[in-house]
């Protein structure tokens, strides 16, 4: 099913929304909270979280890029999930881990709370990671937004993980700088 058609599901207040969304995002959404989570538990308690918000929000949005909707949703309920068990273990995981690994980047940003100052630095980032190489773009995005392990993608590149590591540290540096250059200080 196209996703137009899913997204007229959800306008319409079909209950068959669910269903599509599942037989077509499922396992998408469920690769981004297990990355994030390492529970299977937690992955489906966030899951069936991100169909409940999809169903809240659709209407009165209309995604324009549902595949990026879902996993916005997905990876925000889960690193909710995530910080509320760190706070209740004093721990964490490879999401913390990820996310302390970009704070020498964009640290002065991780208080902002202004959704425009967010954007802001969204796009800048954005822009940032168009002038990487492809591969270098996707060890990053793989890393720091689907939170892979660093074997995971080495594995799938068919790299070593040190050289993955070593190019994660390359590009940490080059957003410090290039953020630097766009007026953000670090």
């Amino acid at each position: 099913m196209e996703d137009r058609q899913i997204i007229d599901l959800f306008w319409s207040r079909d209950e068959q929304a669910i269903s599509a969304l599942d037989e077509k995002y499922g396992e998408f959404c469920r690769y981004i909270a297990f990355n994030i989570l390492k529970s299977r538990e937690d992955c489906e308690e966030c899951v069936n979280d991100t169909y409940l918000r999809v169903w809240n929000v659709i209407p009165p949005q209309r995604p324009d890029f549902f595949r990026a909707f879902l996993s916005r949703i997905t990876r925000n309920l889960a690193f909710d999930m995530c910080k509320s068990k760190a706070r209740a273990k004093r721990g964490g995981g490879e999401a913390v881990i990820s996310i302390s690994e970009m704070e020498g980047s964009i640290s002065s940003y991780s208080d902002v709370q202004e959704d425009y100052a967010v954007k802001e630095l969204g796009e800048a980032i954005g822009r940032f990671l168009r002038t990487l190489s492809e591969r270098d773009r996707d060890i990053f995005v793989a890393k720091y937004y689907f939170v892979s392990s660093v074997d995971e993608i080495s594995e799938k590149l068919g790299l070593s993980s040190k050289y993955v590591w070593n190019i994660l540290a390359r590009t940490r540096i080059k957003l410090k700088n290039f953020l630097e250059k766009e007026g953000y200080s670090i």
